[in-house]
């Protein structure tokens, strides 16, 4: 094969993988942290997974969050981070930026291993299809999240923070439970 021939379809295969059912792949910072949220899922799903279920219940200190907490915490924060920019979380999920006790009625709701499992995941896809759908040029918005001034910018950015924040959390408690992450064996 030709050098040109195959630099024409290593082009073609790199425009085909940027096209998602039929929508180009978001670029520039939002593409980055598409990317960066679509690692950190994999990891804290990849952990949460491997925890066995005694290391599931397992919190490092009275009044701190056991590991399936932080599993939960996780979620209703991918609800809250685009809530707080006035994107509409559904019904069903009960979060209420306005009034923080429907956070913590979420967080404290009764669920399984896999339905806690289910929820970190809905909750994932909605941040991410909230990300996906902020235009470059909205991101300078100046916006009030939690009471002080931002932008949609430095919001999202910010959430993908937390998450990692989070997600090295997840690793102390399954190191301490000698739970070693998946993506480190």
């Amino acid at each position: 094969m030709s050098r040109t021939l195959l630099v024409v379809l290593a082009v073609a295969a790199l425009a085909l993988s940027q096209v998602v059912r039929g929508q180009q792949k978001p670029t520039g910072l939002i593409g980055d942290l598409m990317t960066d949220v679509a690692e950190v899922e994999q990891k804290i799903t990849s952990l949460a997974t491997a925890l066995p279920e005694k290391a599931w219940g397992w919190r490092p200190g009275a009044g701190v969050r056991s590991s399936s907490e932080v599993i939960v915490h996780v979620a209703a924060d991918n609800y809250v981070m685009p809530a707080s920019l006035g994107i509409a979380v559904p019904p069903a999920i009960g979060i209420d930026v306005s009034k923080f006790e429907t956070l913590g009625a979420f967080e404290k709701r009764a669920r399984t291993r896999p339905q806690a499992m289910s929820e970190l995941a809905a909750s994932f896809a909605f941040l991410k299809q909230q990300i996906a759908a902020t235009p470059d040029a909205q991101l300078g918005t100046p916006v009030t999240v939690f009471g002080r001034p931002s932008t949609r910018r430095a919001t999202w950015i910010f959430a993908v923070a937390h998450l990692h924040e989070h997600l090295g959390q997840l690793i102390a408690y399954a190191r301490s439970n000698s739970v070693v992450p998946p993506w480190s064996r």
